[in-house]
């Protein structure tokens, strides 16, 4: 016989789960954002400095934080190369990527080939944890999504699409980073979100700051000031606050849900222009916004238990 769900425990269910969209939400604006910080940082600061003082700022915001609280890093050697890892496939890489495409592709384009993560995050976790990805609801979820970015950047955003192929296809190479990104967090679980977050923040800077140093030479640089505004409105909003609430998500929505945020960037990039901007919606940017909200909602649902008999 089945357990009694209780009407309290179905109401704490429902207000967890609403939450977590609250927080995948403010997520997508966090990183919705980073795109223009990223366009307006790499005027004057070149991309590869650009990263390499991001993950050094955020990780050191995150120590802060973790002394502030009381805690400590993990000391274990296999954590630390875990943390390594995912830099790799979370920081040094991809932010890498798409702030060199950014020097020359347009931002809208560079939206909607970045979006795929999703389907990256689908296709691995199908061959690698099938019991998750394999929902044939996600799998609408993912398609109804990636038509709604369509729909809401336009068709127009494509005429682009070949003038600049290595810089697309590093774009496309970034949401394959992301897609293995939250499939790897999964392994951070039972830890503080914070600590996945610093620790491979940490290893980002590590990785990039020589190269830095060898390539671009810095203290040769003479960036604006609203360059370095952008840098610091990008390492404290959308990558160290980000990264804790990213890793919260990993644990409680899983990959393929946590990865749909994604497609949240565009439809709060459009709400933040037709509030604050007075920018206007065609009826098609209104359907493929709907159509992402169905896509992340397929995504995001918990899957129902079946009742025993």
């Amino acid at each position: 016989m089945a357990a009694d769900v209780t009407p309290a425990s179905a109401a704490s269910a429902r207000s967890g789960h609403f939450t977590d969209l609250a927080a995948l939400l403010l997520l997508a604006t966090l990183w919705g954002a980073s795109y223009s910080l990223i366009k307006l940082g790499v005027e004057t600061i070149p991309p590869l400095t650009l990263i390499a003082a991001r993950t050094l700022i955020a990780g050191a915001i995150l120590l802060v934080a973790i002394r502030w609280r009381g805690l400590a890093l993990p000391r274990d050697p296999a954590i630390w190369r875990r943390f390594l890892i995912q830099a790799c496939l979370n920081s040094a890489v991809p932010f890498t990527l798409i702030a060199w495409a950014e020097t020359s592709v347009d931002a809208g384009l560079a939206a909607i080939l970045n979006a795929g993560s999703p389907i990256f995050a689908f296709l691995l976790g199908l061959l690698l944890f099938r019991a998750e990805a394999a929902a044939g609801r996600k799998l609408l979820g993912v398609a109804a999504g990636m038509l709604g970015v369509c729909l809401i950047i336009g068709m127009e955003a494509l005429s682009g699409f070949g003038r600049e192929l290595w810089a697309q296809l590093a774009l496309v190479a970034a949401a394959a980073c992301y897609g293995g990104a939250a499939l790897f967090g999964r392994n951070f679980r039972g830890l503080d979100p914070i600590m996945p977050a610093a620790g491979s923040l940490i290893c980002g800077a590590a990785i990039l700051i020589p190269f830095s140093l060898l390539i671009d030479r810095p203290w040769t640089l003479a960036p604006s000031a609203a360059s370095l505004q952008a840098l610091l409105a990008l390492s404290v909003l959308s990558t160290a606050l980000a990264f804790i609430i990213y890793f919260r998500l990993i644990d409680r929505l899983g990959t393929v849900g946590t990865t749909s945020v994604a497609y949240l960037r565009v439809p709060t990039g459009v709400a933040i222009g037709v509030l604050f901007l007075g920018e206007r919606l065609s009826p098609t940017a209104w359907a493929g916004l709907a159509l992402v909200i169905v896509g992340v909602v397929a995504m995001t649902l918990p899957e129902r238990k079946p009742k025993d008999s």
